[in-house]
């Protein structure tokens, strides 16, 4: 029997939908592994499609093409390793998440995903059909277990494995990122180390796909939980992880351990990852945003600068006469400091012409919030036609406390293509402005200054639609809103939820009504990278209208 095994772990980033290109990247892995000697190269969950490609995976033409697909990789990679990858499979009219393992220009084995997630940003029990708990499969003389993503969380397909003569655990995974949830990752993992006696390789995906990002983070244990290898997080890589046989069994050879940043580090890679990979993935290559002199715009374009560099980044100064002599120098320096194209363009004339325009139909009637949202209006057309002139996507720049109470005008300040910051309460974003000018990395592309001076931190933030307006004027100041925010919608609790934790009721039903009443606006909304497991969209799904509230 042999008594050492290799395998090339592939943390790679796929493309949903491109199914030629992700076979061409395995391809490449495999020929990775195939110079270094490997045993089996071993890709992530529906790595062949891409993942997570929802209901397109449904389609009888695309997991047909995937299945052809799978089988022209076999034939081109018939010669050396084995090739471990996820894709879809049909067969007796059921559709499964599928781990095949090519060998000999065939399809030797598969595995099915028996648990399938129904929570959060995963629907699978309506896509796929589940898998009969089954037994390893045969590379060389070595039998390996391989539980596909959930499965690793759940003892029962591991137990299996373990009566059934798995030698040691590979778990592919399609696993998105929300804060802290690494060491989630690793907890489950030493569990299943634990109780199995086997080592546990957690494979993991890289790479954004529309709100959610995937971290890699790839990372070995041997039986009782020792940390053996761990692949860097955010980032495509490839390794070779050699296992040897002891009295004991199958142990994994200690190898490199890469640095795993902290929580303040991976919210920022996971914004600047989603929007890159977003804007490479759909096809554009440049950016614009309002640039107001506020902090959340600030953010946003140290943001995109870091995500594709400052020459491919475009920034609007908009002002009206409500915009501070202040906000105009922020401004200013912001774009400075980052090195972006800064433009110009007064919105006077042009507010002109629509009051004009409407002051027939308004006559005999006080100005009021109408005058204001056609100023923010107003900024949304004009940065629209420029998207539009010169092919570069809109970003909006609302943080979670202003997407989740409607602090912002629908078809004004929330046009846009995708906002970096929505999952990113206020109180967040002014931590994490502070984080930016304290540090770089080598994955920015931005420059390694202060990029975002303290004044627009520091400032009372303000929409800058009448005289002297703040924030303050119509919300709780944010530290407060957001304590609130964060029971109502990350807990799911109620106003007597918020009265326990010691906020004034009548506060707290107003604010819980705005959040209510704001779901039209969410619904329309550009998407944005998901940070945490209780995001707008997948991972909230409440009615539009919606007449029920906790407290009476």
């Amino acid at each position: 029997m042999a008594d050492r095994f290799r395998i090339t772990l592939a943390q790679l980033n796929p493309t949903v939908g491109d199914i030629a290109g992700n076979a061409a990247k395995a391809v490449t892995a495999w020929e990775e592994g195939a110079a270094a000697d490997a045993d089996l190269v071993a890709l992530p969950e529906m790595f062949l499609t891409g993942y997570n490609a929802q209901d397109l995976v449904m389609k009888p033409a695309f997991h047909q093409a995937a299945k052809a697909e799978a089988e022209a990789l076999a034939k081109r990679c018939a010669d050396g390793p084995a090739l471990a990858v996820g894709c879809p499979w049909a067969e007796d009219g059921k559709l499964y998440n599928a781990y095949l393992i090519l060998k000999n220009g065939k399809i030797a084995s598969r595995v099915l995903k028996h648990h399938l997630p129904n929570e959060t940003v995963f629907d699978e029990v309506r896509i796929f059909d589940a898998g009969p708990l089954g037994g390893p499969y045969v590379v060389g003389e070595t039998r390996v277990g391989s539980p596909i993503c959930e499965d690793g969380w759940h003892i029962d397909v591991a137990e299996t494995l373990v009566e059934t003569g798995a030698e040691f655990l590979l778990i592919p995974n399609g696993s998105p990122y929300y804060r802290n949830k690494i060491e989630v990752r690793q907890n489950h993992m030493v569990a299943r180390t634990v109780e199995t006696g086997l080592p546990v390789i957690y494979l993991n995906m890289v790479g954004g796909q529309d709100d959610q990002v995937f971290d890699g983070g790839t990372f070995v244990l041997n039986p009782g939980g020792g940390l053996a290898l761990q692949m860097p997080a955010f980032e495509e890589a490839v390794t070779q992880l050699d296992l040897e046989r002891t009295a004991e069994g199958w142990r994994a050879v200690e190898g490199e351990k890469a640095h795993m940043p902290d929580e303040w580090e991976q919210d920022y890679q996971v914004m600047v990852l989603a929007l890159r990979d977003y804007l490479r993935k759909s096809g554009f290559a440049k950016v614009l945003l309002g640039l107001s002199g506020g902090v959340d715009s600030a953010l946003v374009a140290a943001i995109a600068v870091d995500a594709i560099g400052a020459d491919n980044v475009r920034c609007v100064m908009l002002p009206s006469e409500y915009t501070s002599t202040e906000s105009l120098s922020d401004a200013e320096a912001v774009a400075k400091a980052l090195g972006v194209h800064y433009d110009y363009v007064p919105i006077s004339e042009g507010r002109d012409a629509i009051t004009k325009t409407l002051a027939p139909l308004f006559a005999g009637r006080d100005a009021d919030l109408t005058e204001e949202n056609v100023q923010s209006r107003l900024r949304g057309l004009l940065l629209m036609a420029m998207s539009n002139k010169f092919g570069e996507m809109l970003l909006t720049t609302g943080n979670k406390s202003e997407v989740a109470v409607g602090y912002a005008t629908i078809y004004g300040d929330m046009n846009g293509g995708y906002n970096p910051i929505k999952d990113l309460y206020k109180t967040r974003v002014f931590e994490t402005c502070r984080w930016r000018n304290a540090n770089h990395r080598d994955w920015m592309m931005g420059p390694a200054t202060e990029v975002i001076r303290p004044n627009v931190i520091d400032k009372p933030p303000s929409a800058e639609l009448h005289e002297d307006q703040k924030d303050s004027d119509s919300l709780p100041d944010y530290p407060i809103l957001d304590a609130m925010l964060d029971i109502l919608v990350d807990q799911d609790g109620s106003v007597e939820d918020c009265v326990a934790a010691g906020f004034d009721r009548a506060e707290a039903k107003r604010i819980e009504h705005l959040v209510f009443l704001s779901e039209y606006k969410r619904f329309q909304s550009a998407p944005g990278a998901r940070l945490t497991p209780r995001a707008f969209w997948l991972d909230r799904r409440y009615p539009i209208v919606n007449r029920w509230r906790s407290s009476s």
